[in-house]
């Protein structure tokens, strides 16, 4: 494979790992006098959702998780950073996520209107 060629590839692989929406039109003919003529056209946008195994290939080839290039001494010194990270974590030391849930309301009652009738007010209720 050229460059050119391995570099359109991994765009494609690119375009397809992060999704995309493509135009589709559909054109419906009859015949009209003995020619065809268009009667209906039709245009709609369809979304592909990104694929996981493209993603997946683009990350393995590229390298982009770096452990494969590390060296040994540095992949130890990860390993400790992150060893450290959990201690302090156990310890409540490190960052605390909280879930936060949304509770349902119960609508409000309607306010009463007031309704004047022959000079008389008086209160009545929507329902």
């Amino acid at each position: 494979m050229t460059e050119k060629e391995e570099e359109r590839l991994s765009e494609a692989i690119l375009k397809v790992a992060l999704g995309f929406q493509v135009a589709e039109v559909t054109e419906e003919y009859a015949e009209v006098d003995g020619e065809l003529k268009l009667t209906k056209r039709k245009k709609t946008k369809k979304d592909v959702p990104p694929d996981l195994k493209a993603a997946q290939l683009l990350l393995g080839e590229n390298g982009l998780t770096g452990l494969e290039k590390m060296s040994d001494e540095e992949l130890n010194a990860e390993k400790e950073r992150l060893f450290a990270l959990l201690r302090s974590a156990e310890k409540g030391e490190g960052q605390v996520c909280v879930e936060s849930k949304k509770v349902a309301r119960k609508p409000r009652a309607k306010p009463r209107k007031k309704v004047k009738r022959s000079g008389k007010i008086t209160e009545k209720s929507e329902k």
